[in-house]
């Protein structure tokens, strides 16, 4: 979920009708949703905001639709005590991104003991989250590998876009309960075929039919149709690289939805930015 934020607040009146906009066209391939990831403006968010939320988007998805919460703080113990009340306030699972503030430090022996000592206090399962492109740093392959043997650490959301290290990663877990999951929509066809079993995509805010199509005709064996719609995804993917969660929130405006504005230091895209972004939607048939 992105979020409409205010300066001193949620626009709870504009989530709920967001929520129904999303519920009711949400494609049946979607597994669930997340709240507080990237996306989300987790970051930006007090303690007590982010569990607001959890709460209210609980109450409005269906039971039978995963509900996924970043619980992720720079320390072990403030994870493990948000990894709790996300829980308690009806998370299915934990999204837990590194630490990354001391990065010099974030060696795999610590982000192991890191991930370890969360997912023995969660009392739901935990997915790791490695997006470089926020945090400047990416959890090792041998790190997650080994994290995969855990029982209660379930997958990994690798927003890196190498697509040589997820086949890695699928082919050293394929013995564990563990998933992996493409973290955007600009190579999630070519994360399918080296044995990816879904994604979670910034660009499902706005475009999540046109995902699940591709993944209908990838499991069809409808390759050149697949590969087509991929093609038209990616530079519309790009939308969070090139403009953040500004444009996200654009976009959203398009195709019916309230994305708002983002909270401070985020600025609102300027007007070149604006026609720059439509015209990636445009060009690739989708405005």
């Amino acid at each position: 979920f992105s979020l409409e934020l205010r300066p001193l607040g949620i626009a709870f009146l504009c989530l709920a009708l967001q929520q129904d906009a999303w519920l009711q066209s949400v494609p049946l391939c979607l597994a669930g949703f997340v709240v507080q990831g990237s996306t989300g403006e987790a970051p930006y968010l007090t303690q007590q905001e982010r569990l607001e939320v959890m709460s209210y988007v609980r109450q409005a998805v269906p039971k039978d639709k995963l509900l996924l919460a970043g619980s992720g703080c720079e320390s072990t113990q403030g994870t493990i005590e948000m990894t709790e009340r996300m829980a308690e306030a009806g998370a299915d699972a934990a999204l837990v991104v590194t630490p990354c503030y001391f990065r010099g430090g974030m060696t795999s022996t610590a982000l192991i003991h890191h991930y370890t000592q969360v997912a023995e206090a969660s009392p739901i399962p935990v997915v790791l989250y490695s997006v470089p492109a926020n945090t400047s740093l990416e959890l090792p392959t041998e790190a997650a590998i080994v994290l995969a043997q855990h029982p209660n650490i379930v997958g990994l959301k690798d927003s890196g876009g190498d697509v040589t290290r997820l086949g890695l990663l699928v082919h050293k877990t394929q013995n564990e309960d563990f998933q992996v999951l493409a973290g955007s929509a600009g190579f999630l066809l070519a994360a399918y075929t080296v044995g990816a079993v879904g994604g979670i995509c910034a660009l499902a805010n706005v475009l999540g039919a046109p995902l699940c199509q591709m993944e209908r005709l990838w499991r069809a064996g409808r390759w050149d149709e697949a590969r087509e719609l991929q093609h038209r995804l990616i530079e519309p993917n790009m939308v969070t690289r090139r403009f953040g969660i500004s444009g996200l929130k654009q976009a959203m405006e398009w195709f019916g939805y309230s994305g708002g504005p983002c909270r401070a230091p985020l600025l609102p895209l300027t007007e070149a930015q604006v026609s720059e972004l439509r015209q990636d939607f445009t060009s690739n048939g989708w405005l």
